[in-house]
């Protein structure tokens, strides 16, 4: 026997294979970074292709919001010149492409040390945290929702914050959702309640889902740091 959350979900995957929907997509970037692709070859993903493959042809993609944060380079100067290369390539690449930015920020703090040395339990380190993104992305979700932008929104996160958010725009909203569990992440349980359909990002669809290099009619190629298979960042 299906639990009643198997047999909804079974029925709407139904419903999702012949019904043609207007579809958002939501991205949260650091989420997808780190349980994605941040040491592997992968980073140069073109969403529009990765997704129009998860999805079928039945999602026509209306937009994609990426949301993330410049990171701060004080350990790798590279780094953020990297990121804005790529977020530079999905903007003249893909045209439902549009990026929401959130604050990084980096500060000196003290912190408990997980084996305290002598006397000493607490250490000086480097702390960084990314703001903004979860919040700019529920704000989004429930703007375009209100203003009938979308018919599906897909969310690519596994952040338990974003429940609410989801929560009103399927419950009250009558939308679709649809949740993608990003590669190394368990699917969280306070989003999947909510959930009409649930895709998982495997590294296949990853390795077959990226940008031409360079990127055609532009000077934007992929970074050589990513080309790299041992490179992580």
């Amino acid at each position: 026997m299906l639990s009643s959350q198997s047999a909804r979900l079974a029925e709407a995957s139904l419903c999702f294979l012949f019904k043609s929907m207007r579809t958002n997509i939501y991205i949260d970037g650091f989420n997808f970074y780190y349980l994605c692709v941040k040491g592997t070859p992968y980073k140069w993903i073109d969403f529009k292709s990765l997704f129009s493959k998860l999805l079928g042809k039945n999602c026509d993609i209306s937009s994609i919001k990426y949301y993330t944060a410049i990171v701060s380079g004080i350990q790798d100067p590279g780094q953020p010149i990297r990121q804005k290369t790529y977020i530079n390539a999905l903007e003249k690449y893909i045209p439902e492409f549009h990026v929401h930015y959130g604050s990084f920020l980096t500060n000196k703090r003290w912190m408990p040390m997980d084996k305290p040395i002598s006397c000493w339990d607490l250490i000086k380190v480097i702390k960084t945290e990314e703001k903004g993104s979860d919040v700019n992305l529920a704000v989004n979700l429930l703007n375009d929702a209100w203003k009938n932008d979308f018919d599906c929104a897909v969310i690519l996160s596994n952040d338990s914050d974003l429940k609410e958010a989801i929560r009103i725009v399927k419950e009250n909203l009558k939308k679709v959702i649809g949740i993608i569990v990003p590669c190394k992440a368990h699917p969280s349980k306070d989003l999947l309640q909510y959930a009409d359909f649930i895709k998982h990002i495997r590294f296949n669809l990853l390795k077959n889902s990226q940008l031409p290099d360079p990127i055609p009619n532009t000077n934007i190629h992929k970074p050589v740091k990513w080309k790299s298979k041992t490179y992580i960042k």
